[in-house]
């Protein structure tokens, strides 16, 4: 699963709502044929907060941008996700869930690319594709990542159709300077480590008080979706840097451990609450 494009801001309360629509589909539509019922993403979003109006207008939104599809399953109306983001979602499953931290062994990948003035469009959506993938910028036309994301980069262009437009170099890093500092120039670490710092705040507590108290499958729904939601941006802000090059005692560390501690404790429970919904509505 992945922070995907349904996250772009817009105006209304309610489109905040689908980046929740997106994450309930990745985590419990694809077990069930990439199928959910109307019923069934109503209830479960209500579950969540949201009214059905919201959930409606949200869900229309998506179509409209192809991230879902109309679907109909023995007679009952439903939504698919869409081919294209369901290999997003798989990608991001691996970033998201079985992420590996980089080493200063791995080196590095540079993208230096070349965009006509006349697709200026192709260079937009080839900015955000590195900046989704945890690319810094080095210098204009050139950006970097840890080297262990050289595969993943090189599929992700070419599922793009962005790979003519590129060239990908791996290599180390041999002068001049300090690499520390010049990784503070070329990510943003001060607003990751903001990020880190309010996923901490925001669920260190619910972690202390399901492990003290327990919780139904119903609650932990409601926690989970929502955590994970926030959480699945994270991992695609940061490339997932040398602990030897980020500052002593990084949060990021810390709110990945919390993270994983989360996953643990509510995914098995959410879904048997999401499922039971899913199944009842069919």
């Amino acid at each position: 699963m992945t922070a995907g494009p349904e996250e772009s801001p817009a105006a209304g309360r309610d489109t905040r709502h689908g980046p929740l629509i997106i994450t309930a589909f990745g985590l419990y539509a694809r077990g069930e044929q990439n199928w959910l019922s109307v019923a069934s993403v109503v209830r479960l979003m209500g579950d969540l907060g949201v009214e059905p109006p919201a959930v409606r207008s949200s869900v229309s939104r998506l179509k409209r941008r192809g991230l879902l599809e109309s679907a109909r399953h023995d007679g009952a109306a439903g939504y698919s996700l869409a081919a294209p983001v369901l290999e997003t979602l798989a990608e991001g499953d691996v970033r998201i869930f079985e992420r590996v931290r980089a080493v200063a062994e791995d080196g590095w990948i540079v993208v230096v690319f070349s965009v006509p003035e006349s697709e200026r469009q192709k260079r937009h959506e080839l900015r955000a594709a590195l900046t989704r993938l945890g690319f810094g910028t080095a210098a204009p036309g050139a950006w970097i990542a840890p080297g262990n994301l050289a595969a993943e980069t090189r599929r992700t262009l070419e599922r793009l159709g962005l790979a003519g437009y590129v060239d990908l170099f791996t290599g180390e890093h041999l002068a001049f300077g300090d690499l520390r500092s010049k990784v503070r120039r070329w990510w943003d670490l001060d607003e990751l480590t903001a990020l880190y710092a309010d996923f901490l705040r925001r669920y260190r507590p619910v972690l202390e008080r399901t492990e003290t108290a327990g919780v139904s499958p119903q609650e932990a729904f409601r926690v989970y979706v929502p955590m994970l939601t926030q959480w699945r941006r994270l991992p695609y802000r940061d490339p997932g840097l040398p602990l030897s090059l980020l500052p002593p005692g990084w949060n990021g560390v810390g709110a990945g451990e919390l993270f994983s501690a989360l996953n643990a404790t509510l995914g098995a429970r959410a879904r048997e609450h999401a499922l039971a919904v899913i199944h009842d509505e069919r």
